[in-house]
């Protein structure tokens, strides 16, 4: 019977978001790939899991979180095998954590700094149509793989995950698919990871991690799958909860906000469409302020409506699958 230890650790997804991006929290702490910010848990000192989360993130980035939901735990055998390895016989199980904040604040810590989760996940970005990379690159990658099994019923059922996947053959697009893309890829072979924990299960050295073009930045230990869960989390929730005021500034541009919500979900919207869903939710009032920093004619500058967010359930903006697709 095994006699491997246990240890608890939490990471945090910490998000914000300008028009350009989503951009998250990450650090190195002197290895070669991205990680997530990830802090353990003292049972014996720590008084609750959040107070834990939220002590440590402050120590690795300097700032102070503000909203945070619990995401998921991770446990498979070897995800932090660095650490297990350092350690004896070890297993390392991580509950993730989602946290939004309106702004990026300044990360005075040399190992953290801000990245566009983009950067890991390119082919998740369809702002401005289909992404190339998914036909030129991702495709053919996929179609190869799906060729490569040994069975029929192997090759159907790959054909039929890459085809909902990545929106082929007819397909629609789903944006809050981002985990299940990351495994398909990962089990493809296609990420870097896949490669670098092969080799660890078979007691041999990792290879360097490499960055593929069109197949995303790498990142340590099970970081990009946590990450890849959060966005889909937050995808998801944007549309039957008001989670995008986290996200925002006290006051904004209806545009703006606009913005926020398309960078989110990788997804273009319909202007007067948001407009006039915003209107009938009642989730956003006028200030009687105008903002002309932008030049030309100046836009009404509104806030969140925090007594209807409260006196009542709401939902939250809907988004549509992209067109012609």
């Amino acid at each position: 019977m095994s006699e491997a230890r246990v240890t608890i650790g939490l990471s945090a997804v910490i998000v914000a978001v300008t028009e350009d991006s989503p951009y998250v929290v990450v650090t190195r702490d002197g290895g070669d790939a991205a990680g997530l910010p990830f802090g353990a848990f003292d049972p014996a000192g720590d008084r609750t899991l959040e107070l834990s989360l939220r002590g440590w993130v402050q120590e690795q980035t300097s700032f102070e979180i503000g909203y945070v939901e619990q995401l998921y735990t991770f446990g498979d055998r070897g995800r932090e095998m660095p650490l297990a390895a350092s350690a004896g016989p070890e297993r390392v199980i991580s509950i993730s954590y989602l946290a939004l904040t309106p702004s990026r604040a300044v990360l005075d810590r040399a190992t953290a700094r801000w990245r566009s989760w983009y950067d890991f996940f390119p082919w998740e970005d369809w702002r401005a149509g289909r992404p190339a990379v998914i036909d030129a690159i991702i495709a053919p990658k996929l179609r190869k793989w799906v060729e490569a099994a040994k069975d029929a019923e192997t090759v159907s059922q790959r054909r039929a995950r890459a085809r909902l996947a990545f929106a082929q053959e007819g397909a629609v697009w789903n944006e809050e698919r981002a985990l299940e893309r990351y495994e398909l890829l990962y089990e493809a072979g296609l990420a870097p990871e896949a490669a670098r924990d092969r080799a660890r299960f078979d007691g041999k050295p990792a290879p360097a991690m490499h960055t593929e073009a069109g197949l995303g930045e790498p990142m340590a230990s099970d970081h990009r799958r946590i990450l890849a869960t959060a966005i889909g989390r937050l995808r998801a929730k944007i549309k039957y909860r008001p989670v995008v005021f986290e996200l925002a500034p006290e006051q904004f541009t209806l545009l703006h906000l606009q913005r926020v919500v398309e960078a989110i979900a990788g997804l273009a919207l319909h202007k007067q469409n948001f407009r006039r869903l915003l209107d009938r939710t009642g989730l956003v009032e006028g200030t009687g302020q105008f903002d002309s920093s932008a030049g030309g004619r100046p836009a009404e500058l509104f806030r969140a409506r925090r007594e209807t967010l409260s006196e009542r359930p709401v939902g939250g903006v809907h988004v549509p699958a992209p067109r012609g697709e």
